[in-house]
């Protein structure tokens, strides 16, 4: 053998060593599908919904663990994102509204995405992860963050382009903010959400023999309500009703709990319109989860899901109607409550839901510790891996949400009975809801003598969360 041919052999044999190795590490460790959608409450078929239709994320849930009482910190975009993606509280991150960004408090802060970048995974984001402008600054990157990702893309479809078509019935209030509706002509590949699923597909065939993790982030259900009108076609008008109100719900409640809606109900629009509204709204849902229902089958065609890890969550919830109030932004369980569903590797479990109050700060530490990632020190949640192996095993651990009215904070604490929300240190009331009797939140019980025993103990996991000195005077904006 000549010299040429023995360095031609040693040549292949370190090139078969590491494409092996490649395949090795591939095969090691799990992969992270990332599904965020934009405002989407609990509203769906697997969280007990008789009207929205909803069977790709349904599929899900059968495939994992739902968990029936997820909440996140703040119910407002850019704060809820950027909690969930740090893994810290919004105090800590000082995001209350959707213009500061969180580096410039926290320059050296370790993301969930960058995390995984730093060991070895590919990362990649598709669409609205953190906060920017929705529809404003669609096929922009807003308010990102460059050091989380490898790659990014951001789509811009038909929805944009023809928003001259969209409906506005608060004209007053810009697109963003509106209770507005199109049902669009076209193909769902055409809408911005369809190329988001495209473009997370391309991705993941790219990549599909290293680590990675792919982050695709839907517009919808966010407004304006648009989708393609077979989404349309799935809620007849008489099926959908606004929730009854009653000046009963609303003794003894603060006017502050209230003031994320004005003109209350509804903005002000006609019955009609919210149940317009709210048709377009479930429509777009059933959108989204068609495009998250692509998603699902590339995986299982790419032969991926064995080692990849999905795991699918909402910002935040969406009030509609209830107690007269649209969207998000209080601290009644409409708004601070959002749907949360993990599959795949690490989760043992499978089609049952977990009844636990469970916070989004907890998903960073606990796709980490699935993946086997070390996260950085000083998370504020935990791993919830004793829940996707035993759904219904005890958990004692309340759930915290915030909000902001100007300079005026509304703190709220969920344990699994009870919800406790208290304005400005008390200077401007409190509330306490019995969820094992007023599932609507009906009912305040703040001033009953017969349960003076459960505020004074919900108060003190609201000091154990929030001492009475660190209260933020952050202000809050839309």
């Amino acid at each position: 053998m000549n010299a040429l041919a023995s360095r031609l052999i040693q040549l292949a044999a370190v090139l078969l060593f590491c494409s092996t190795a490649v395949t090795s590490l591939a095969a090691d460790r799990l992969n992270v599908l990332f599904i965020a959608v934009d405002d989407m409450n609990a509203d769906l078929a697997c969280y007990g919904n008789p009207v929205v239709k909803s069977p790709n994320l349904d599929r899900l849930a059968r495939e994992g663990v739902l968990f029936e009482r997820a909440y996140c910190q703040f119910p407002l975009c850019s704060p809820s994102r950027t909690s969930l993606m740090t893994g810290l509280r919004p105090d800590t991150t000082q995001v209350f509204n959707l213009q500061k960004h969180f580096r410039k408090v926290l320059p050296d802060a370790v993301t969930i995405s960058q995390l995984f970048i730093q060991n070895g995974w590919f990362g990649a984001r598709v669409g609205k992860i953190y906060h920017y402008g929705n529809p404003g600054q669609i096929g922009t990157s807003g308010l990102d963050d460059e050091l989380s990702w490898q790659q990014v893309i951001n789509p811009y479809g038909r929805d944009k382009v023809e928003e001259h078509l969209i409906v506005n019935y608060t004209p007053k209030r810009g697109l963003g903010s509106s209770l507005s509706v199109l049902a669009a002509e076209g193909t769902d590949e055409e809408q911005t959400d369809g190329m988001v699923a495209t473009e997370a597909i391309k991705l993941m065939e790219q990549h599909k023999d290293e680590p990675f993790f792919i982050a695709a982030g839907f517009y919808r259900p966010h407004c304006p309500y648009v989708a393609p009108k077979k989404y349309f076609d799935l809620y007849p008008l008489e099926l959908i009703q606004l929730p009854e109100i009653t000046e009963a719900e609303f003794k003894d409640v603060p006017d502050i709990a209230l003031a994320s809606t004005r003109p209350r109900p509804w903005f002000g629009v006609t019955e009609m319109e919210a149940r317009l509204s709210k048709q377009a709204y479930y429509a777009t849902i059933s959108f989204v989860d068609a495009q998250i229902g692509r998603l699902l089958d590339a995986v299982e065609r790419l032969a991926l899901k064995d080692r990849t890890l999905v795991v699918f969550w909402s910002d935040h919830g969406y009030h509609q109607g209830e107690h007269g109030l649209w969207k998000k932004q209080s601290n009644f369980e409409e708004s601070a409550r959002a749907p949360f569903i993990m599959a795949g590797p690490g989760v043992k479990s499978r089609g049952i839901s977990c009844p636990s109050p469970v916070e989004f700060v907890d998903i960073y530490p606990t796709v980490a510790d699935l993946a086997g990632v070390k996260p950085p020190a000083g998370l504020h949640g935990v791993s919830l891996r004793p829940l996707l192996e035993n759904p219904r095993a005890a958990w004692d651990r309340p759930a915290y949400t915030q909000v902001q009215r100007g300079k005026k904070p509304g703190h709220s604490v969920r344990t699994k009975r009870w919800r406790y929300i208290v304005w400005d240190n008390g200077r401007d009331g409190a509330q306490l809801y019995d969820h094992d009797r007023d599932p609507r939140e009906l009912n305040n019980l703040i001033n009953d003598p017969a349960h003076a025993e459960v505020v004074a103990e919900m108060k003190k996991l609201v000091r154990r969360n929030w001492p009475e000195d660190s209260y933020s005077n952050q202000s809050a904006s839309e």
